[in-house]
């Protein structure tokens, strides 16, 4: 299995996901342009892509989506209720709705999909299996429930979100309301919250742990990497840690 984070953070997020023949697109946040060119940069082509999947209609996931799929012409899945809040103009896609919680066939992936508390129409995560292998993918949620917790079990590659600093949120340049969206049970986990997952749920199969969509604003990459090594190291795993900084692609990763 192979996995790169093309974009993540408030701005734009997209994740390059594949295993045997079959090649996958979670998110299209950039622009066309730049999510093809960030394919190239990786040996990958936009052509050759089996799918996008989509997590939940906000811009920063979906702004380069409908350009995408009217260039490449490939499915698009996403749940019954996503589905109502991105706009095609005058392209019909070839549209693939489910119901979250439902296990998807695609390709040499299973993946299961599951609802993540976040203000959006109906968000959700990903787990997808290939090749005796599990990765999981959730980022955007303000809190980890107990039934995502499940789905995490047995991971081997996971991408979790460390969105904020707690301090850097209260003092910086967002406005109040913002700042109570970003720190409630539907907004976006902070480092702290990241870590009391990892030093108490992170399955000690994860071999390699991407920590994503980090706020430009209220966050910085070192601060996210610190605290997440932090809570590797009082759990004693070797597990090899990435920060996707905000804006940026990372190293491909290879299980």
């Amino acid at each position: 299995m192979k996995l790169c984070v093309l974009s993540s953070g408030s701005s734009a997020n997209s994740i390059f996901v594949s295993a045997g023949r079959t090649k996958l697109l979670i998110d299209a946040g950039l622009s066309r342009r730049e999510i093809m060119n960030r394919l190239t940069a990786i040996g990958e082509r936009a052509e050759a892509l089996d799918a996008v999947l989509i997590t939940h209609e906000h811009t920063d996931h979906i702004s380069g989506l409908a350009p995408l799929v009217r260039k490449i012409n490939i499915p698009v899945y996403m749940t019954h209720r996503t589905a109502p809040a991105v706009a095609w103009e005058d392209f019909t896609p070839k549209l693939h709705t489910f119901q979250a919680g439902t296990r998807l066939s695609l390709g040499d992936f299973e993946i299961d999909t599951f609802t993540v508390p976040h203000d959006a129409a109906d968000p959700v995560g990903y787990c997808l299996h290939a090749e005796g292998l599990k990765t999981g993918i959730v980022t955007d949620l303000g809190y980890v429930p107990d039934s995502i917790r499940y789905h995490l079990r047995e991971t081997h590659l996971l991408v979790l979100e460390s969105n904020h600093d707690l301090e850097m949120l209260k003092v910086g340049p967002y406005p109040w309301w913002v700042k109570q969206r970003v720190m409630g049970r539907h907004g976006h986990l902070s480092n702290e919250m990241a870590s009391d997952f990892i030093r108490q749920d992170m399955a000690a199969s994860t071999a390699a742990l991407v920590l994503a969509h980090l706020s430009a604003h209220n966050n910085h990459p070192e601060l996210a990497r610190l605290v997440g090594a932090q809570a590797l190291n009082q759990r004693g795993l070797p597990t090899r840690l990435v920060v996707a900084e905000h804006g940026q692609q990372t190293e491909v990763i290879e299980l």
